[in-house]
């Protein structure tokens, strides 16, 4: 049996040339010329975006407070947890998700914790999601939205945002995902 080290270097892929071939507000696209483990060479596009964090706000009642955002993508409203993307000044992702609840909800937290990173779609792009657990949350903020946001906001039971993604209501993948680490492993 082979280590992880050498096991990881013989599936690894050598990066011959990269570049950014298409730059957006939000993500960019990169262009990569790459070497296979077989010698083929080939090219590999993936989205790059900055890390993000996402937010699983409960109230000092016991409600999660969620948004529902118009969603360009897929023509929809979708109904979710607060998230957003890391910017240049955030050193510290605790402060990021004070930040981030604040600015989409008007909810301010006492206190945020650190529940897990994933990256949801390596295959094709180097998005990271830190999820953070908040706990006493409050209307106590002012709503900050980007100028491409329309976010409502509203607070609901956790085992109804539950039973919503098990039944496919919820199919916002950052919120399905949290809500189903949370009640596995909160």
């Amino acid at each position: 049996m082979t280590d992880d080290a050498t096991h990881d270097e013989e599936l690894a892929w050598e990066t011959l040339y990269g570049e950014t071939a298409y730059i957006c507000p939000g993500f960019d696209i990169q262009r990569e010329q790459v070497r296979l483990p077989d010698g083929t060479e080939t090219d590999f596009d993936y989205l790059s975006e900055s890390e993000s964090v996402v937010v699983l706000p409960f109230t000092p009642d016991g409600e999660i407070v969620v948004i529902e955002e118009w969603r360009q993508a897929v023509k929809r409203v979708t109904r979710g947890l607060p998230a957003g993307g890391v910017e240049g000044e955030d050193a510290d992702l605790e402060a990021t998700a004070h930040r981030e609840l604040e600015e989409e909800t008007g909810y301010e937290a006492d206190a945020v914790e650190h529940l897990t990173t994933v990256e949801p779609a390596n295959g094709f792009s180097d998005a990271v999601f830190h999820y953070y657990l908040a706990e006493g949350c409050e209307p106590t903020g002012e709503q900050a939205l980007d100028d491409d946001e329309s976010i409502g906001v509203e607070t609901t039971e956790f085992d109804d945002l539950l039973a919503a993604v098990e039944a496919g209501d919820c199919r916002d993948g950052r919120t399905a995902f949290g809500v189903c680490y949370y009640e596995l492993f909160g």
